[in-house]
């Protein structure tokens, strides 16, 4: 993966050969990829609960609402852009016309329409949103990820959720967010958690620097640069490199042991007492084979993937559901890279033909098949990105040929379905413009403890920084109106 002009070594899967046996590591593997495999001191999900897990999907570049889930056909033209409005199942429930599949199915889902932080800078909004937090750590630094940052949702969730075998309990995929020039979006990492706590990273879409969007079928270019986009959607391959047999496999396992006998030596103090999971971890990643088919989704059955798109948002969300059946406590989906949804100009035609469609398609798939599987009730799906888009229709015409929306952290449209949400029901408002709230403002902090809640996570539970002191974990109470 790309990363610009900032070194970032917080851990991740490379793609394809980078994560076999002896690349990196432990058997491919840094010990911090496998930060969820330990056994957490802070656990706090009792063994005996029903198992519960969640998935994030998360739009980097801010959705507009008018122009998916709260469009307002009465406004005056500038406000209410091209689309017309659809109904949906529910009475009364009306979403944009380029969202036909999830009308049909919105007695699986709702909405909460009042969605509210303060601010309008992509950098800020990220953190906001992928930590729960509305206010700022201090010193933030919106050009590159701090140790002081605030922990994100999957790494709190990761560290405060039981694993339930030797996959670590909370990952995100396909990619990190990056933004075009290269440098690492802050809110996504552990933070004050420290780099052990990272989610596992499955880097399957490579970084391209002026393309977005659901690549090859529906990718683009906010700006029509003409920079090809040649990238494969490949996820890492967990295959034993050739040549290493199981029986070799045995004998560096074998060495490895030795080299924890030194390590223990070395340094009593470190975190060499859960090395023998860590160890039995990377032999999992490596040799399951429940776990190389979660990963491997572009050679899934043709009608499957032919239900999700065969497209890097398809793919993405296929992973995501094979994840969640695999043992993943919480999977953060980024359908597309930082930027990706951010329509400041062209934003009609892209939303039409090149966004909304395949995000229709995919997640539609997504919730038929955890339904019909039975795993919808326990499996939170919860869409969001960093905020919503300006009211007004807006023009930059040295950048873009048509009009957009500009970022807009005072509203923005939260998709929830499952984890025992019920289906047909929307939580507060907007005023007649789509601006701002009209009525039951929700914050990023009510946002975060709805995760939480369908993790199953207690409200006295408390997060650890890396020199072990507690911190609150619940800001908010979950969103109201919605079990």
């Amino acid at each position: 993966m790309h990363q610009g002009t900032q070194a970032c070594d917080h851990p991740r899967i490379a793609r394809r050969t980078a994560v076999q046996a002896g690349s990196i590591g432990l058997l491919g593997l840094g010990m911090n990829h496998l930060a969820g495999l330990r056994s957490a001191s802070a656990e706090s999900t009792p063994s005996d609960s029903p198992i519960r897990s969640c998935i994030y999907i998360f739009l980097s570049g801010g959705l507009s609402q008018h122009d998916s889930f709260d469009p307002k056909p009465h406004a005056p033209a500038e406000i209410r852009g091209e689309f017309a409005p659809i109904a949906t199942q529910t009475p009364g429930v009306q979403i944009c016309e380029h969202l036909p599949g999830l009308a049909v199915r919105s007695h699986l889902w709702s909405l909460c329409r009042s969605l509210t932080h303060t601010s309008n800078d992509h950098s800020a909004g990220h953190h906001i949103m992928l930590t729960g937090r509305s206010e700022l750590p201090p010193g933030f630094n919106p050009s590159l990820p701090r140790p002081q940052d605030w922990p994100c949702i999957a790494a709190t969730a990761g560290a405060l959720t039981r694993a339930r075998n030797n996959l670590p309990p909370a990952a995100v995929i396909p990619e990190q967010l990056v933004h075009s020039s290269g440098r690492i979006l802050p809110g996504q990492f552990a933070g004050m958690m420290g780099r052990n706590r990272d989610p596992w990273f499955v880097e399957a879409s490579p970084f391209h620097s002026t393309s977005y969007g659901a690549y090859p079928t529906h990718g683009f270019d906010h700006q029509d640069r003409g920079n090809k986009d040649a990238r494969l959607f490949e996820a890492p391959s967990l295959s034993l490199p050739h040549g290493l047999t199981h029986t070799g496999l045995n004998r560096r396992v074998s060495l490895l042991s030795e080299l924890e006998r030194q390590c223990r030596r070395l340094d009593d103090a470190a975190l060499t007492e859960n090395f023998d999971r860590y160890r039995q971890g990377a032999i999992s990643l490596l040799v399951d084979p429940a776990v190389r088919r979660a990963l491997d989704v572009t050679h899934a059955e043709d009608a499957v993937q032919d239900r999700y798109g065969r497209n890097s948002f398809g793919w993405s969300l296929l992973m995501a559901r094979r994840l969640v059946e695999s043992g993943v406590n919480l999977v953060q989906v980024n359908l597309g890279n930082d930027e990706t949804w951010d329509t400041h100009g062209n934003a009609f035609p892209h939303l039409r033909d090149n966004l909304l469609p395949p995000t229709d398609r995919a997640v539609c798939a997504l919730l038929d098949d955890l339904q019909e599987s039975g795993l919808l009730e326990s499996t939170l799906v919860i869409m969001a990105g960093e905020f919503g888009r300006t009211p007004k229709i807006t023009l930059l015409p040295a950048h873009y040929k048509q009009p957009g929306r500009d970022h807009w952290g005072a509203l923005q449209s939260v998709f929830l379905a499952g984890g025992g949400i019920q289906g047909g029901r929307v939580v507060g408002g907007s005023d007649d413009i789509g601006a701002w709230p009209d009525f039951d403002p929700q914050r990023p902090e009510n946002f975060a403890a709805t995760i939480y809640q369908a993790l199953g996570i207690e409200q006295t539970a408390a997060w650890h920084d890396e020199v072990g002191r507690p911190h609150q974990l619940y800001y908010g109470e979950p969103m109201p109106g919605l079990t």
